[in-house]
């Protein structure tokens, strides 16, 4: 695929990265290729959320190496709502796409989601068999259910990291979750306000390096705590196209 085959011509390209020292260097020399690949005007911005180890050293060092990619660092860690408004808002792209800094996804599968870029606002790509334990893909699949509930929405797989989104809709999204409550808040949001969805199967791939923070204790009661209380917020108050 080439840039004529789609409505992307550019491209914002971020990861949130929280303790990924492993995973980091490999992520973004794969999107590097990708990108390459794809012929797109793009842009790297790597959002080293208050990480503990050598996350943060490694992104500044791969940013004077390449004039395409930036690193932002939050001090301390603001949680992963925090990295991913970090990510928008320093978006410069007519497009941005965002994936997890974990590689769980593949980057070639970008590929995929561009070609929706010409009927949708939004393209998600969710999960085909993924690569969690069981635990895990059950409070997954119960939180999706409760928060499209709560919220009025519909969309497979409301967490999967894997998505394209028309840079300009988050001018008018007041994005207000900080933990794990961000993409249902964006999906609701956007959906209220008008913006449309599209959607495309993805492969997961099991984590091969660090350590998940997703299914910590604090971060589930975070995103609990968030949802009663933007509940009202969304659904009342819809933001303008």
């Amino acid at each position: 695929m080439s840039v004529v085959d789609t409505v992307v011509k550019e491209l914002t390209v971020f990861f949130p990265f929280y303790n990924e020292q492993e995973n980091i260097e490999r992520l973004v020399k794969q999107a590097v290729e990708v990108l390459r690949r794809l012929s797109l005007d793009y842009e790297i911005i790597l959002v080293n959320d208050g990480s503990r180890d050598r996350t943060g050293i490694i992104a500044d060092r791969l940013a004077r190496q390449n004039p395409r990619i930036k690193a932002v660092h939050h001090h301390p860690n603001r949680g992963y709502g925090a990295a991913l408004q970090s990510g928008f808002r320093h978006a410069a792209k007519e497009w941005v796409f965002y994936t997890d800094g974990d590689g769980q996804f593949d980057l070639n599968q970008l590929e995929l989601l561009l070609p929706l870029a010409g009927k949708y606002d939004i393209v998600n790509g969710y999960r085909l068999h993924r690569q969690d334990g069981l635990l895990r893909k059950i409070n997954a699949a119960g939180w999706g259910w409760l928060v499209k509930k709560l919220l009025h929405f519909e969309a497979r797989d409301v967490d999967s990291a894997f998505k394209l989104y028309r840079r300009k809709i988050f001018d008018h999204l007041p994005l207000k979750s900080t933990g794990a409550l961000i993409d249902a808040e964006i999906l609701a949001r956007a959906k209220h306000a008008g913006y449309s969805l599209g959607q495309i199967g993805v492969r997961h791939l099991p984590r091969t390096a660090g350590a998940q923070t997703g299914s910590n204790i604090k971060v589930i009661l975070r995103a609990f705590r968030e949802l009663i209380k933007l509940r009202r917020d969304i659904l009342v108050h819809p933001p303008p196209r």
